[in-house]
């Protein structure tokens, strides 16, 4: 899929942005060098696009290490809590068509495809709270098993009470302080 290429000015806010956020928190991301990632970026406008998404939808997204399969940066939403502009959704599309009545604005699949972006896994959720506490107050769909999903499930988790909660829920089900968080291999 093919996407709009940002303007010199967005590229430019954004490189800025994601800088400091990596500067911010490097205990994300011990051993890693800013440039190296910078220079991964501007060779790829297609993957910068998709993190401005990230961060135009308050992910925040920051990298947390290297993808044991590729080798490519790892940049998670890392916002505290689950992405204000990426709440009220249902799992999947097919879950969209079955409601009936009071349809959310959109799925959290299918707004992650759109945004160039996956879900994270539960295995990657929990790596994620290794790092920081996220969704004390919000929670957040994740990736859900094939077998759970085709019996109408899905998948979301939250932290409370210094732990971190695996849950279901019918996949049609959607509510405003449940969003989902993303993941982008560069």
């Amino acid at each position: 899929m093919t996407h709009p290429e940002l303007s010199d000015e967005q590229k430019t806010t954004l490189l800025q942005t994601l800088q400091a956020r990596f500067r911010k928190n490097m205990h994300r991301h011990p051993g890693l060098e800013w440039m190296e990632i910078q220079r991964k970026l501007e060779a790829n406008p297609q993957k910068l696009w998709s993190l401005f998404q990230m961060e135009d939808t308050g992910g925040e997204p920051d990298v947390i290490g290297k993808d044991a399969e590729t080798g490519g940066f790892l940049f998670y939403d890392c916002s505290p809590e689950s992405p204000k502009a990426r709440r009220s959704l249902c799992y999947d599309l097919e879950a969209w068509e079955s409601r009936k009545e009071h349809k959310p604005k959109d799925s959290a699949m299918e707004m992650a495809e759109a945004m160039g972006i996956h879900l994270l896994t539960e295995e990657e959720y929990r790596a994620l709270q290794q790092l920081d506490a996220v969704d004390q107050k919000t929670s957040s769909w994740v990736a859900t098993p094939a077998r759970i999903r085709k019996l109408g499930g899905a998948l979301f988790c939250d932290r409370r009470f210094d732990t971190v909660f695996l849950y279901h829920n019918g996949a049609e089900s959607y509510y405003a302080a449940r969003g989902f968080r993303g993941k982008l291999i560069l």
